[in-house]
């Protein structure tokens, strides 16, 4: 039932209030107004409770049988609640020594009459009145009255059961409204402290069984424990009235939500430490009752809202406010709260395994998130460079792609993050990031290959060079920043180098197929420019080492020209004929060689002829009569078909012979 707490009339405000200072129930208006007041009635009901004793022992015939013998009114406090009555409220009276001390008989109010007290919120009187009703019916009880009319007891007994339960609805409606007002009422909740009080003196919890039919008579109430269940639920219904946007009206509801929670439930228990508290006992530990019966609703809130299918960012937002906001000076370890509220003792906001499910949803949810992230990054590449052919920058004379910095930073920031909820999250982060980094960069070289082979782009090699590059100095800036193990990464980098490289020469030998008879030329035109070239007098030993470098050299570079898909045989023996020329011994066998080589190379002049000669190291008169007959070899019809080989290669400046 709801209660208006403005029908209830004052109790003492505080036990530093001296007596006097606050009007109590007993000397409300209200009390004065009635023609049977509290204490005309308590009066006779003491008087009707004798009466009731008397004829109880005529219709026995015994003297002595009743229980109220030297027993006072039960709203009297025991001996143990009155040595520590000053912890309630000062001013307080002990009523039923008041009453005992009438002898003005009066009529006792009927199970109506006190309840409407209860809905008026008098509920001391109220109290007062259920506790003569329970005390009458377990004297009629005990002296077996209902011996022959059972039902009779069971119906009394369920008004006084009905009316202490309608109590306990008032007492838990005045605590859950207490936060609901603006001002907290401070008789009121003296007042509820003094009930309690007086209930717990007036139903000590003996252990005794309770009578048959009559099971709750005399039995403790347990105000204290209702008052505290009426504080859970007046914290659970405070916390489940935060506003909550959708996440179709807020994307970000959640940051918005936990936000109003903060300030919602900080005005809360401020109100409570400088407002609330001091109405009750310190035995009551008030502040810390609240605190922990926000806790527990702030955590069943939370463990529902886990429940949810949240996006990566609302499980971050959650993951952080609980582990880095919610003890913080941005909530209960606010310095306006302290003392009063403590955060040592609080148990775990989450369960360990809704904390660890917690945790893994937001690895699950980063996954999605790092696998989107490298793929923009790739899709960048696509749009950006490969089909707008943007040349990659140049750096300290290498290719440079960005693709290191932005995959660390990726990781970086995720890890940075993660690592503020904890170690172990971080950690998890990194794992994951590299699992995913392993799977983007062989699905990367793939798109690069497939992007190569469709067309003949000029930026291919640059690219191709600009990303070996970025890989490698991502593996390092792993090991370097991050402390991390790239064995594995390694060797996915090995093969994508090999593919890279392997596109790179198929290229390249597509290109140079129209390009090989040039290269093989410029090789081997190069090869005698440098071997032509004036040089000191060999001895016979040195000229035969030479000839034979020579011939091992000519026949590498022709090989490797020819395999590349050379045809350019007529080149094979230049090198050959200079080399033999050189090594041979007999001096009438160079004629031969000289006779060959122009033969093959119609186009060497004399100045050529005359350079590899001198390099054999022949003296003018030899070398002149060597010339003069391969220059008749030339200029006969089987000189053979003209070329250009050593037309381009300029001759060494030898003394005429002629």
């Amino acid at each position: 039932m709801d209660l208006d707490s403005r029908s209830m009339t004052s109790e003492p405000a505080s036990p530093m209030n001296g007596a006097g200072e606050e009007k109590t129930e007993l000397s409300s208006p209200a009390f004065h107004s009635r023609d049977s007041g509290f204490f005309e009635r308590g009066i006779k009901t003491m008087l009707s409770i004798r009466k009731s004793k008397q004829s109880l022992n005529k219709e026995k015939g015994k003297e002595g049988t009743g229980t109220w013998k030297g027993k006072r009114l039960s709203l009297r406090l025991s001996k143990s609640y009155d040595e520590k009555k000053n912890t309630v409220c000062n001013g307080v009276e002990d009523i039923g020594e008041k009453i005992e001390a009438e002898s003005i008989q009066g009529k006792p109010l009927s199970v109506m009459e006190i309840n409407e007290l209860i809905q008026k919120g008098q509920l001391l009187e109220a109290f007062a009145n259920i506790k003569y009703l329970e005390d009458e019916t377990i004297t009629e009880r005990d002296a077996e009255k209902y011996k022959d009319n059972p039902q009779e007891l069971v119906r009394k007994s369920k008004d006084v059961d009905l009316l202490y339960n309608s109590i306990t609805n008032m007492i838990q409606s005045i605590v859950v409204g207490t936060l609901e007002h603006p001002t907290v009422e401070n008789a009121t909740l003296t007042s509820l402290v003094t009930l309690i009080a007086r209930e717990e003196a007036a139903h000590p919890n003996t252990g005794n069984a309770a009578g048959p039919g009559s099971d709750l008579l005399g039995t403790p109430r347990k105000w204290r424990e209702e008052w505290k269940e009426a504080i859970n639920e007046s914290a659970r219904k405070r916390v489940l009235r935060v506003p909550m946007a959708s996440k179709e009206e807020e994307s970000s509801w959640l940051d918005l939500h936990l936000g109003f929670l903060q300030k919602c439930l900080s005005e809360d228990l401020l109100k409570i430490k400088l407002s609330v508290k001091k109405c009750y006992p310190e035995e009551y530990q008030v502040c810390d009752v609240y605190v922990e019966a926000f806790h527990k609703a702030i955590a069943s809130h939370l463990q529902d809202l886990s429940r949810r299918p949240l996006e990566f960012n609302e499980l971050y937002t959650l993951l952080d406010w609980v582990a880095n906001v919610y003890r913080s000076e941005l909530f209960l370890g606010h310095p306006d709260l302290k003392p009063e509220v403590k955060t040592e003792n609080l148990s775990l906001l989450l369960a360990p395994a809704d904390w660890d499910k917690l945790k893994t949803d937001y690895i699950a949810s980063a996954k999605g998130k790092i696998k989107s992230y490298f793929g923009n990054i790739l899709r960048l590449e696509v749009t950006e460079k490969w089909e707008k052919e943007v040349h990659p920058e140049v750096k300290e004379n290498l290719y440079h792609s960005s693709l290191s910095f932005d995959i660390q930073t990726i990781i970086g920031e995720h890890m940075k993050i993660s690592g503020v909820i904890s170690r172990s999250l971080e950690m998890k982060m990194l794992e994951l990031c590299l699992a995913e980094l392993q799977e983007f960069i062989p699905r990367f070289g793939e798109e690069f290959m497939a992007w190569s082979t469709a067309q003949d782009s000029p930026i291919f090699a640059p690219c191709f060079a600009a990303y070996i590059n970025s890989f490698h100095d991502l593996a390092s800036g792993l090991e370097t920043m991050f402390k991390v193990n790239t064995e594995e990464l390694q060797k996915i980098l090995e093969a994508l180098t090999r593919n890279f490289t392997n596109i790179f020469f198929n290229k390249l030998r597509t290109k140079v197929q129209e390009l090989l008879r040039d290269v093989h030329k410029y090789v081997v035109k190069e090869y005698i420019m440098q071997v032509i070239k004036p040089r000191r007098k060999m001895n016979r030993e040195t000229r035969q080492q030479v000839s034979e470098k020579m011939n091992q050299e000519a026949r590498i570079l022709n090989n490797m020209l020819i395999d590349q898909g050379s045809d350019s045989d007529w080149l094979l023996p230049a090198i050959h004929h200079i080399a033999d020329i050189i090594g041979e011994k007999k001096k009438d066998k160079i004629k031969e060689y000289v006779k060959e080589l122009c033969q093959d190379y119609p186009d060497i002049r004399k100045e050529h002829v005359l350079a590899v000669l001198a390099l054999r190291g022949l003296g003018h008169t030899r070398r002149a009569a060597i010339l003069r007959q391969g220059y008749h070899a030339l200029e006969s019809p089987d000189g053979g078909e003209c070329s250009t080989l050593f037309a381009e290669i300029d001759a060494p400046l030898i003394v005429s012979c002629f």
